[in-house]
């Protein structure tokens, strides 16, 4: 648990894989209720109950899910947090909605690439009722007690990916990158299916006009917000994409690229602070990152846009 920031806004850390500094949960106090960003996967549920008893709380307290993006790592935990919390609901983008609903084809996709080792890394994910969803476009406002809260469509990492602006904080969930100390460079991860540079780049420049005090990142935690850290993001997503598609123009086999990628992400991270690279491949293993923008650009090149 990192201390508050000035707005009260306090960070979990869910201890993924019992790892520490790898995956957040953002905890705010709305008058009605907490409201958590990001609960998390199913297998570090008991690590948010932890988190929550060290605030003075519990799940019981909680009133208000709100879901950046379904991916597991973030949402995995909504079903069941609902199933035992009746008042609470959750909060996640249209085109994420029916997946939360009816997660079988997300938890077939996800099987697919972890096997036998989904239920360790992942645990449970119930299904979300659908009268206990509120479905977002992006650019409403949400009265949660005290709080104003704005969802903002940000596409980029996932088609379905919101960002929520709450006064001095901004919870960026993946669109913000990820972010394991202060001495590190934001790195963009770029997991299939959904990853779209273009879309990526323009919500960046919606984020960082906004008037927001912290970045809240779910890998992790609380930054000042600052133009270092966008440009950052934003030079290592064109330095990522780039050793790629270069590898991929050099006639590269998924063995080869993926090596040389992590080669060089590795040594990077290294060089910025010695501890990066174990933690790292827990908050993204760069061999995700390979095969999202291998996606990306053959889906560029059948287009005729690489």
């Amino acid at each position: 648990m990192t201390a508050p920031t000035e707005s009260g806004v306090r960070t979990l850390d869910l201890h993924f894989q019992d790892t520490p500094g790898v995956i957040a949960a953002s905890v705010l106090d709305t008058g009605d209720g907490l409201a958590v960003v990001d609960v998390g996967p199913g297998s570090t549920l008991g690590a948010l109950e932890a988190g929550l008893a060290g605030l003075g709380a519990s799940l019981a307290d909680v009133r208000h899910l709100l879901l950046t993006h379904i991916h597991l790592d973030h949402a995995g935990a909504a079903g069941t947090i609902l199933d035992r919390v009746p008042e609470a609901r959750a909060y996640v983008h249209e085109r994420g909605a029916a997946h939360l609903s009816r997660p079988e084809r997300l938890l077939a996709s996800a099987g697919q690439i972890y096997g036998e080792h989904m239920d360790r890394l992942w645990g449970e994910m119930r299904p979300v009722p659908p009268d206990r969803l509120t479905v977002l476009a992006g650019g409403e406002t949400l009265r949660l007690g005290r709080l104003e809260v704005l969802p903002l469509y940000t596409p980029g990492h996932a088609v379905h990916h919101l960002a929520y602006h709450v006064g001095d904080d901004l919870f960026v969930g993946d669109v913000g990158g990820i972010r394991l100390s202060e001495r590190q460079t934001p790195r963009a991860p770029t997991p299939p299916p959904d990853i779209d540079l273009p879309a990526w780049r323009a919500s960046v420049v919606r984020l960082r006009e906004l008037d927001a005090q912290t970045l809240h990142l779910a890998h992790f935690g609380p930054h000042p917000t600052s133009a270092a850290h966008w440009d950052g993001l934003l030079a290592s997503l064109e330095t990522d994409a780039g050793r790629v598609r270069d590898g991929l123009g050099r006639g590269q086999d998924a063995a080869e690229l993926t090596d040389t990628f992590t080669r060089a992400l590795l040594d990077e991270l290294r060089a910025e602070d010695p501890t990066l690279p174990a933690r790292y491949e827990f908050a993204c293993p760069p061999w995700m990152s390979v095969q999202g923008l291998v996606r990306y650009w053959q889906r560029a090149a059948a287009r005729g846009s690489a």
